[in-house]
């Protein structure tokens, strides 16, 4: 089973924006698909709940104390939604099932070195060819200074930008009936795909 950890040491990152619309996109490839959500708010699991029965189904991923339970037969794809304030044994518990790891992250300066120690920790496992691992920047236009900035900073540590995702209602309106971007008709959603395009192709890897 392929497992996609998506992670960040801080809160309000976009880590459930990204969990849910890779869970989607791998759901509407064909694959067998678990969502699990380890975060204390429940924001995936929420979303999941709410997603309606006609779509493309997902199964719930039950995750215990130690963040994961085995899961059942016939998987073939698990998306992990991680909580705030992940680190020492709980990340290495983490990274010992996760195939690729997702960082989204602002381009605040604040957020960039909030999680400095945690990026270097996970370029020490990239580099040691145990996982993949790619960085999204969240609520950022791709355009700006504040884009190249963040480029600059993780491409310094080795670590790739799978691609940028814009500050938009899209977002908002489809988690709220249970749908990511991969649900409905392409041309509602035609400039964030765009922008999902190379995330996409690196999740195929």
């Amino acid at each position: 089973m392929t497992v996609v950890v998506i992670a960040n040491p801080k809160g309000g990152v976009g880590k459930s924006t990204l969990a849910t619309n890779v869970a989607g996109y791998f759901s509407n490839q064909g694959h067998a698909v678990l969502l699990g959500d380890a975060d204390p708010q429940q924001s995936s699991r929420l979303w999941l709940g709410l997603r309606p029965p006609t779509e493309r189904p997902i199964a719930p991923w039950e995750v215990d104390a130690d963040l994961l339970a085995k899961p059942p037969k016939g998987t073939t794809h698990g998306v992990l939604d991680t909580p705030a304030g992940l680190h020492g044994r709980r990340l290495g518990d983490v990274l010992k099932f996760a195939d690729k790891v997702i960082v989204p992250l602002q381009p605040s300066v604040f957020d960039i070195f909030a999680v400095r120690a945690f990026l270097d920790a996970l370029a020490k496992h990239r580099r040691a060819g145990k996982i993949q691992v790619g960085i999204v920047g969240m609520r950022v236009d791709a355009r700006t200074i504040a884009a190249d900035n963040l480029r600059a900073f993780v491409e310094g540590l080795g670590l790739p930008v799978l691609g940028y995702v814009r500050d938009t209602q899209n977002y908002i309106h489809l988690a709220a009936g249970g749908l990511s971007l991969f649900d409905v008709a392409p041309a509602r959603v035609e400039k964030d795909l765009t922008q999902w395009q190379s995330i996409c192709e690196w999740l195929d890897q």
